[in-house]
This record gives structure tokens, C-alpha cells and sequence, in this order.
């Protein structure tokens, strides 16, 4: 049986707003990764390592595994606390 992850990834450093974070991803895990000797790269002779399905919501891919019956874990994301901070600040200490 395949198991696979459900998370939502993370932002790219590039991107400093909250756009495009709402997306879930499913991924299967690889099984039995191996180093090419050649390039040093990870490499593994499963083709389902390949897949990365996107999903509108996290009920929607939890569906859609219990649906194919594959095993899935669910990484929540962790609560992002934000500071407001003023300019002035920088002058009150």
C-alpha cells in the first residue's frame, strides 16, 4: 500500500505576501531513494515519487486518498504569529 503526505507547502522566499498558500498538495513517499553515482542526485525507481496532486481543500484530498485507499498523514500548518510593528518604534528604545 502507498503512503503518502498531505500538507501545504511553503512559500517561496521570493513571495513576501499570503497569495497562493491555499492550495493542499498530496505527495507519495519515496520508497528506497538511492544516490546516482554519476551527479550525486537522489534518485529511487518509483515512479509515483514523481506525483504531486493539488487540491482546493484538505477534505478534497482526504477524499480522494480514502477514495484510491491509499495511506496518508496530514502535516497541519503551524499558526504564523505576525508582529505589527510602526517606524517609530525603531526610536522609543
Amino acid at each position: 500500500m502507498k503512503k503518502a503526505k498531505i500538507y501545504i507547502p511553503n512559500k517561496s522566499p521570493m513571495q513576501s505576501g499570503s497569495g497562493k498558500t491555499d492550495k493542499w498538495i498530496l505527495e507519495y513517499e519515496t520508497n528506497n531513494p538511492t544516490n546516482n553515482p554519476l551527479m550525486g542526485w537522489e534518485s529511487s525507481n518509483d515512479t509515483y515519487a514523481e506525483l504531486k496532486l493539488e487540491f482546493p481543500s484538505k477534505e478534497v484530498a482526504i477524499n480522494y486518498a480514502k477514495k484510491k485507499k491509499i495511506d496518508y498523514e496530514i502535516i497541519e500548518p503551524r499558526k504564523k504569529k505576525t508582529v505589527k510593528k510602526s517606524y517609530a518604534d525603531n526610536f522609543l528604545r
